[in-house]
């Protein structure tokens, strides 16, 4: 039997109720997600932890088996949503790099028309004071690959006027979009370049970089 297999059997097993609860949803995908991760990788998680920038776990878990709970939890929503959305924010305060992982695969197809909500806004709102470059990044990047349109320039704008970590999103996005096509205007190029890097992010520094010498 696949890790595949293994993983559809224990989510084919959980009662339809589980749906009802945001909470209980979390409960489950963490235990969902050390299904199909080799034990060499389970038994190192506590050493990279201390590398993990800020996330509370990170198990390894695959993209591929993350999508799989992704589809399972956005089929069983039958229409309702709002809990999801809820499961998104409760995911993002919990923090393990899986539960970031598993937000952005949520927020990118969650039908935001229904729900009423701008989903760039929705992220903004569940960020911490500080994150790592590459959590934004991921959510950033599924987001964009779900066929979402990149956030209006008054708000990009906005977060260069906010928080670090907003600033830094509005970086990450601008220069995610040029990559694929949308003009950075001078304005918002000349307060991105005003953007606080920190000392040895040489993510974010590059990225900044890229985008002035475009």
């Amino acid at each position: 039997m696949t890790h595949e297999d293994v993983l559809d059997n224990f989510l084919a097993r959980q009662p339809l109720r589980v749906h009802r609860s945001d909470r209980r949803l979390a409960r489950i995908v963490r235990e969902a997600y050390p299904i199909g991760v080799p034990a060499l990788i389970m038994k190192s998680s506590t050493d990279r932890l201390g590398e993990s920038a800020g996330y509370t776990f990170h198990l390894g878990t695959p993209d591929e088996m993350l999508r799989r709970i992704a589809s399972w939890l956005l089929t069983g929503a039958e229409g309702d949503q709002s809990r999801l959305l809820r499961l998104v924010e409760r995911l993002w305060n919990r923090h393990g790099r899986e539960d970031v992982a598993l937000a952005a695969l949520l927020l990118a197809n969650l039908d935001h028309s229904t729900l009423d909500v701008d989903p760039w806004v929705v992220l903004a709102g569940c960020t911490r004071d500080s994150e790592p470059a590459e959590a934004l990044l991921l959510s950033i990047e599924e987001m964009l690959r779900a066929g979402r349109s990149i956030p209006s320039e008054e708000l990009l704008l906005d977060w260069c006027e906010g928080r670090a970590v907003d600033a830094h999103m509005s970086l990450l996005v601008s220069y995610a979009g040029s990559v694929r096509g949308h003009a950075v205007s001078e304005e918002l190029l000349g307060h991105l370049s005003s953007i606080e890097i920190p000392d040895g992010d040489s993510l974010l520094g590059r990225v900044i970089q890229r985008l002035r010498d475009d």
